[in-house]
């Protein structure tokens, strides 16, 4: 059974930063892309972020592309987020997800497995 659990959400003023992480376990991580997706409330679910397999790529939702990073550590099944310069309209939900590929989409029904979220919080 695969797990996934996310951590290191908060509050944060904007321009601040948080480093999100995500562990998973119950099937090989590395032969799966991984994304983040957050939502905030009475919005649909977006995507953030995403990683292939290997790390070798990477791709970012405009809103966030400058300001946030994603990466990953096969040797420690964890994939991250590092978040700067946050906004306001970041907070929301945040979800790591496992594609069904070596290489990640941007829909998120493309996802076989999901974390249960942590909240991200920027006070303005």
């Amino acid at each position: 059974q695969v797990q996934l659990v996310e951590s290191g959400g908060g509050l944060v003023q904007a321009g601040g930063s948080l480093r999100l992480s995500c562990a998973a376990s119950g099937r090989t991580f590395s032969n799966y892309a991984m994304g983040w997706f957050r939502q905030a409330p009475g919005k649909e679910r977006e995507f953030v972020a995403a990683i292939t397999w290997s790390g070798g790529a990477t791709y970012y939702a405009d809103s966030v592309k400058g300001r946030f990073t994603i990466t990953r550590d096969n040797t420690k099944n964890t994939v991250y987020q590092q978040m700067n310069s946050l906004k306001p309209e970041d907070t929301a939900v945040y979800c790591c997800a496992e594609d069904s590929s070596r290489f990640p989409s941007r829909d998120y029904h493309r996802y076989d497995y999901w974390g249960q979220g942590t909240q991200v919080t920027v006070s303005s």
